[in-house]
């Protein structure tokens, strides 16, 4: 797969074809394609936690039963504020996945941490990984910026923490612009990560990423 990557990322940007690739985002109310199920590793939107005081946590899919391809529970987050009835509903939720019989790597959370606020999202993580049984690893979602400015001392709180980060290189629908200037600094994260990159979307691999140990490949957001 890497080297199919650098052949087709080599030199002039090019635009992303899902087909190309073997990790994927799928997203609630995204038809998952018919190739889908030859995915090594899809990360699937279980449900949400919403930014009101008191929410709870929202499911958007049925537990699925997938053989054949690693899964990972993704929820979005957009507050940090748990109280012990959220912690224990996420749980049951990844309990559920696996029950079901799915080759399930563990839990991610997608949440846009802001950049001077890594100690505090450290602290949450620290604590989800605590209550997370050890069979389960914990991904993390991250913003290109924190690679670039980011406390290195966060950062490297986070590296002890989580097992991955998947860095976002677009916003909704489209890649940032001026994605290359972020990626620039990728090796200061310090932990295992994954590029993830829009369908559709351009994309020109940076000078010796995957050369970096720390790359861990590609996931493509399904459209």
């Amino acid at each position: 797969m890497l080297a199919a990557c650098r052949s087709k990322n080599g030199g002039a940007e090019q635009t992303v074809l899902a087909e190309d690739y073997d990790a994927f985002f799928l997203w609630a109310g995204v038809k998952p394609p018919a190739w889908l199920k030859r995915a090594r590793t899809v990360y699937a939107l279980a449900g949400e936690v919403r930014h009101q005081p008191g929410s709870r946590f929202v499911g958007l899919r049925a537990v699925p039963r997938v053989s054949g391809t690693r899964l990972w529970l993704t929820v979005r987050v957009e507050r940090l504020d748990w109280d012990e009835g959220l912690y224990r509903a996420v749980l049951r939720e990844v309990d559920r996945w696996a029950a079901a019989g799915n080759a399930l790597a563990g839990l991610q959370i997608d949440f846009d941490a802001a950049t001077r606020g890594l100690d505090g999202y450290a602290e949450f993580l620290a604590d989800l990984r605590g209550r997370l049984p050890s069979q389960w690893k914990l991904s993390i979602t991250g913003l290109m910026d924190w690679s670039a400015g980011g406390d290195p001392q966060a950062l490297a709180r986070l590296a002890g923490i989580v097992d991955e980060i998947v860095v976002q290189t677009y916003q909704g629908r489209h890649t940032i612009p001026g994605y290359e200037t972020y990626l620039a600094s990728l090796q200061r994260l310090g932990m295992p990560y994954r590029i993830a990159l829009v369908e559709g979307g351009a994309w020109r691999a940076p000078e010796g990423l995957e050369s970096d140990p720390n790359f861990k490949g590609y996931v493509v957001f399904l459209l």
